[in-house]
């Protein structure tokens, strides 16, 4: 296929896989297709929409390894729905009476572009699966290749997503500096929050490296400085039914033991719970143009401190938010090695004029391809079998909850 003009975009939240994954799409374009030209769209769907790009140049091309070493995303993302059209219209996008897919792919097809890579979560590649959708059904065979971010690690039938390893070890870190005040009071309770509305991966991945790290220090327990007190002692995510009252027990025994305890919970743990308190109380919940609760309006993490400070007998309470710390870091060994693998992958297939999301399919074996946009849907859950979850909770001392 002949590819005069290749478009990227990152959309959605931040991961730390957005700027490494643009400087290899980059380095790949330039070293297999060094005649195509490539333009990148500030602040996802919205540049798109509004005709912001930039080109990418020569000295772009030349040194596109450093976007790698890097978090964030270099040409910025934003939280655009194609099929809202009331919000795009609140928010000056389109004009009243305009379809944003009408007002994108012409955009699009102006710009003269004949791939446009995706880099987002399952918001991201179901927007651009509606695209492309759009675009053939009204004869503009652009190809759309979209490549899956999300730190939550949610996506159909994605087994690992761009950017989730990464935000697990950096939560994980952030806990470890966190949880050094547990000696700060006689009764500490400590509750660290972590990013994942409907999936407890990121919460449950980041617990398990936590308590290996916690393993894998040596300890002086004879001055106080104890393993015991450093641990994860019960982890809540949205897939788990959770008994306040039952796991206040087994904490107070904790609490009375060794003075502190720490828990990781997810933003979605115990959410439907939250929001009908919430509007019981006659607030008002807020959402984002995708429907999605916004969560940090909500603050799960004082909700599960307030259940539980009491029944702990504690006499000092900490919530703290990891999120916004691990979603922006660059992204890791491990992280870097997938990225490469897609974005050549994702070249690949463009140049091939197949489109789709890359990712390890888990409906064939986990064997990376570039999967149909109709299969790619978000909301998938986290397995709380799973076996590396199972032995956590088992050295905690936690009870399997049943699954929701």
């Amino acid at each position: 296929m002949s590819v005069k003009r290749v478009a990227l975009l990152t959309a959605g939240g931040f991961a730390p896989c957005l700027s490494a994954a643009v400087g290899y799409l980059i380095k790949k374009y330039s070293e297999v297709a060094p005649e195509a030209e490539i333009i990148a769209y500030q602040y996802g769907y919205h540049g798109l929409l509004t005709g912001n790009y930039v080109v990418v140049d020569d000295t772009v091309r030349e040194n596109a390894e450093i976007l790698t070493r890097f978090g964030g995303s270099p040409i910025g993302n934003s939280r655009v729905k194609l099929t809202n059209a009331a919000n795009l219209v609140e928010r000056g996008l389109v004009n009243e009476g305009d379809d944003p897919l009408a007002v994108a792919a012409e955009r699009l097809r102006a710009d003269g572009v004949d791939v446009l890579h995706t880099i987002g979560g399952d918001d991201t590649n179901t927007t651009a699966a509606d695209l492309a959708a759009y675009l053939h059904e009204n004869d503009y065979e652009l190809t759309v290749v979209g490549l899956p971010k999300t730190i939550d690690n949610d996506v159909f039938p994605i087994h690992q997503s761009l950017g989730a390893w990464t935000a697990a070890e950096e939560t994980s870190g952030f806990a470890q500096h966190v949880i050094g005040e547990h000696r700060s009071n006689p009764r500490m309770l400590i509750v660290h929050e972590v990013m994942g509305r409907g999936c407890g991966y990121l919460t449950a991945q980041s617990a398990a490296y936590y308590h290996e790290w916690v393993k894998e220090q040596e300890w002086l327990p004879e001055i106080g400085l104890s393993g015991e007190r450093w641990d994860v002692h019960a982890v809540y995510l949205p897939e788990m039914s959770v008994d306040l009252d039952a796991e206040a027990q087994r904490l107070r025994a904790i609490m009375d033991e060794i003075g502190n305890v720490n828990i990781f919970i997810s933003e979605g743990a115990a959410i439907e719970e939250i929001i009908a308190e919430k509007e019981a109380a006659g607030e008002e919940i807020q959402r984002d143009p995708f429907g999605h609760v916004k969560l940090d309006t909500i603050n799960p993490g004082q909700w599960f401190a307030q259940q539980f400070a009491k029944r702990l007998g504690a006499e000092k309470v900490m919530v703290q938010k990891s999120g916004y710390y691990s979603r922006a870091w660059h992204a890791n060994d491990k992280d870097l090695a997938l990225i490469k693998e897609m974005c050549e992958m994702a070249v690949d297939s463009a140049l091939a004029g197949k489109p789709g999301v890359i990712g390890q399919d888990e409906d064939n074996g986990n064997v990376m391809s570039t999967i149909d946009f109709p299969r790619i849907k978000g909301g998938k859950p986290f397995d709380i079998t799973r076996d590396f979850f199972v032995e956590l909770l088992e050295e905690l001392g936690q009870p399997l909850a049943a699954a929701k």
